[in-house]
């Protein structure tokens, strides 16, 4: 079997959240949305139990990787990662914290050992995981923990948010906006605007990315008159990276930068904070948009969206962004092969 044909491991996520609903909604429209095979990591009984709440009947088969493609047409294949309780839908409880974790751990020992050629995550509920004791701040940190224990490679990964209409990626990301000037320094900048820009060359086949740097002041500071980061800390990573012969220019006010003739000048928005590249992210693709993580040694997409508890097995989740999340993977993955 070539890497091309592999499947791709998808994680169940919070068993009480929308993951499985969207898995579910997601094979039983793969003739409609053309979408690859993938094999689910998690718990045989909770997908099959939230297909009969939904009326789906995915025929759930128990089954290896290897066996994933054939199976794929007529049933939804699944890795068992037991639980270990019965899941109440819509009620996160900590019991089921491990099982979340192992089927991260699951799908990425899959990958790296080229059994699947993508790890795609349905959401997790961190608050439920630290609970459990879990370290990281959310699934992006730990990947790379998983990462360097499986290969012995020390990664530093980026979250880009991939949609139709934009690409952003954050500098810093699940830290409070107080401890955000604190936290950047030229040589964060650097670093992760040379992760990016390999991204966009491997897994996107752009020869020569155009990163677009945000300010992290009104106006890009002004000089120093409003804040002096813009000046002393953002522009100077961008001279250094246009002498390592990568296309970044900045830094540019964050509020004129979004607009559809300004998007048109670069293939990648580089913002200073979490949420300065988020809203316009969802504001443009809140449905279609896709969590990538660049950085690693393996494919990672996700929804780019949360658990959702509170419509849990209603019917009414909207699988879209998942679908993308599996395209993304697959496409990447046999671009890799062919390159």
């Amino acid at each position: 079997m070539t890497s091309q044909q592999l499947p791709i491991a998808l994680t169940q996520g919070d068993p009480a959240g929308i993951g499985p609903d969207i898995t579910l909604v997601a094979w039983a429209k793969r003739k409609e949305f053309g979408l690859p095979p993938f094999i689910l990591v998690g718990d045989p009984d909770v997908i099959a139990s939230r297909g009969h709440l939904l009326g789906i009947n995915a025929n759930v088969t128990i089954c290896e990787p290897e066996q994933t493609t054939s199976i794929f047409p007529d049933a939804l294949p699944v890795f068992p990662i037991p639980v270990g309780f019965e899941v109440q839908v819509g009620q996160p409880h900590v019991g089921a914290a491990l099982s979340t974790i192992k089927a991260i751990e699951t799908a990425v020992s899959l990958t790296v050992e080229k059994r699947t050629s993508a790890v795609v995550t349905n959401p997790i509920a961190k608050s439920v995981l630290y609970e459990a004791g879990f370290g990281f701040p959310g699934h992006t940190e730990f990947l790379a923990e998983l990462a360097n224990k499986l290969t012995g490679r020390v990664c530093k990964p980026v979250m880009m948010i991939a949609g139709p209409k934009l690409r952003v990626v954050p500098v810093t990301i699940h830290i409070p906006v107080k401890d955000v000037p604190a936290a950047l320094t030229e040589e964060l900048i650097i670093e992760t605007c040379r992760i990016i820009a390999a991204g966009l060359r491997d897994k996107f086949g752009i020869e020569a990315p155009r990163l677009a740097v945000a300010g992290l002041n009104p106006h890009a500071g002004e000089d120093g008159a409003i804040g002096i980061e813009d000046r002393d800390i953002i522009h100077p990573a961008t001279i250094q990276l246009r002498k390592d012969g990568i296309d970044a220019f900045g830094p540019l006010p964050a509020d004129t930068m979004f607009h559809e003739a300004a998007r048109r000048r670069y293939d990648v928005a580089v913002c200073m904070y979490h949420d300065q590249a988020l809203i316009p992210a969802k504001a443009l693709g809140f449905d279609d948009s896709v969590n990538i993580t660049l950085g690693l040694p393996f494919i990672r997409t996700s929804p780019d969206h949360g658990t959702a508890f509170g419509i849990a097995g209603q019917g009414i989740a909207n699988e879209s962004s998942l679908v993308a999340a599996l395209k993304m993977a697959s496409e990447i993955a046999a671009r890799q092969v062919t390159a």
